[in-house]
């Protein structure tokens, strides 16, 4: 059993006391709006800070979450114990050259824009993730024909002893959606992109087109996690849910949007557990009715709760 208060002063001495939250509903903290209460939610404001915190949680082994800016995951609804981490004080954005360099907790959207001020070019596929850098890094997250792979040269992370590292891309093992940055328990804290030298009229036209595509495609008027399904092998994970006549199903406040069948909306004040069931619901569907498995690209964490947290949870 865990000492909240305890680890509460432990925490204390590494940040300043604004920065920890206790029994914090965590969705008020993601894109989805989902998620039962951290244990305790701190966000550190050095990259030193994070080093601590890590060596703590693993000194006293107290379990240890990356918040992120909760935009590709669900929380569920009995929340997360121990330590959650959110980074978004790490917003800095800076240029040498051709190269950006961007913290963890920064938009991926405005890495995107700064490269468009500097008349860089190679970031354009990025103008419409709604994520942060870190996250970026961690699913290689790509749109539009390009992916972080092909613009990320180092990386800035944290290891589980704790360890400040400089990793070269290679080292990250990015592939369609995937690296081993879970697997390795790494903690993104600044990505290194080396782009090229463009024109500011041709890059901006790219981001105006794909700005518009997204707008004009996706329910961007609702809470959602984005792309819920990885596109599977020979088909579209969004035609293959059309075609099940899945659009407006759902269960309780989550449903399958209307306007882009690859996504899932928060439409009304839904909770973690009527979203997973309807991932659940197109995930059967689609299988029985063309033999086809939709792996998830969101990330699902967290504890289940009781009908009783559930419904706590809906109502706050």
């Amino acid at each position: 059993m865990i000492n909240i208060q305890h680890v509460y002063q432990e925490i204390a001495h590494i940040t300043s006391e604004e920065n920890i939250m206790l029994d914090e509903l965590l969705k008020n903290h993601t894109y989805t709006r989902l998620g039962g209460k951290a244990d305790i939610l701190v966000t550190p404001e050095t990259f030193s800070e994070v080093q601590q915190l890590v060596k703590l949680a693993k000194r006293n082994n107290i379990p240890f979450t990356l918040l992120g800016n909760g935009s590709n995951m669900i929380v569920k609804d009995g929340g997360i114990r121990g330590i959650v981490m959110s980074q978004k004080r790490f917003q800095e954005i800076r240029v040498d050259d051709q190269t950006i360099y961007a913290q963890s907790g920064a938009a991926i959207i405005e890495v995107s824009r700064r490269a468009l001020k500097e008349q860089l070019t190679g970031l354009e596929f990025a103008c419409g993730i709604p994520g942060t850098v870190g996250g970026a890094l961690f699913m290689n997250a790509g749109a539009y024909g390009g992916e972080i792979k092909d613009v990320l040269e180092k990386a800035v992370v944290v290891n589980p002893e704790g360890e400040l590292l400089t990793l070269a891309a290679e080292d990250l093992d990015l592939e369609y959606r995937t690296s081993n940055i879970p697997d390795k328990g790494y903690i993104v804290l600044e990505a290194q992109f080396k782009l090229e030298p463009g024109n500011y009229q041709e890059i901006k036209a790219v981001m105006d087109d794909l700005t518009y595509k997204r707008e004009s495609k996706q329910p961007l008027e609702y809470p959602s996690c984005g792309s819920v399904f990885k596109r599977p092998p020979g088909y579209f994970a969004g035609k293959l849910i059309q075609d099940s006549e899945l659009q407006g199903k759902g269960v309780g406040g989550a449903e399958v949007s209307t306007k882009h069948a690859g996504f899932i909306v928060n439409k009304n004040n839904a909770t973690a557990t009527e979203y997973i069931s309807v991932i659940e619901l197109v995930q059967k569907t689609v299988k029985e009715k063309f033999g086809v498995f939709l792996e998830r690209e969101v990330k699902i964490i967290g504890e289940d709760a009781d009908a009783e947290t559930v419904q706590s949870i809906k109502k706050n």
